[in-house]
């Protein structure tokens, strides 16, 4: 296709407006399984030791006395904890830091960036989607489009990217 714009009478400029075939496909395509555990296996040993962290900070509170792990308030404390350790790195960039060791994004299936709403519902739903024998995280071995539990219900998607955004980027 050929565009031919007129700025002034003596001066045109020609544009090449270049289309992709209807059958080509773009967008990144779906995450394995394999990567998505992979990713959040490294993932859970960077909020082990956030947890401790977290932990180590309330001794102050408890006169350096141990607390008990069955504690409804250090459970409820250590949720917010991963809430917000996941839910930083999905809002910027839409990768944790095992998810870029993978090369893997969430990214909004609506057009926009991934909203705190969708962290929070992508969140509360992996939870059981994990516990309840990982079916919610099975789910992608069967679904046409490749989406878990906690996908669907949070309008989000996890693709494998062919590089890493971030790995060039200076700060």
């Amino acid at each position: 296709m050929l565009v031919t714009v007129a700025e002034a009478p003596e001066q045109q400029v020609h544009c090449t407006a270049v289309t992709a075939a209807p059958d080509a496909d773009t967008s990144p395509r779906p995450a394995s399984l394999w990567r998505r555990l992979a990713a959040l296996f490294y993932d859970s040993l960077l909020l082990l030791a956030l947890w401790f962290l977290a932990t180590a900070m309330l001794l102050p509170f408890t006169g350096g006395e141990a607390i008990h792990s069955g504690n409804p308030l250090l459970s409820t404390y250590l949720l917010f904890i991963s809430f917000f350790f996941y839910g930083w790195f999905w809002r910027h960039g839409g990768q944790t830091l095992g998810m870029r060791a993978w090369k893997l994004q969430l990214r909004n299936r609506r057009p926009g960036p991934v909203t705190w709403l969708q962290v929070l519902l992508r969140f509360f739903v992996a939870v059981p989607s994990g516990l309840l024998a990982g079916l919610g995280y099975l789910w992608v071995l069967v679904d046409k489009q490749k989406l878990s539990w906690h996908d669907r219900y949070s309008e989000t998607r996890i693709v494998q990217l062919e590089e890493n955004p971030h790995r060039n980027r200076r700060s």
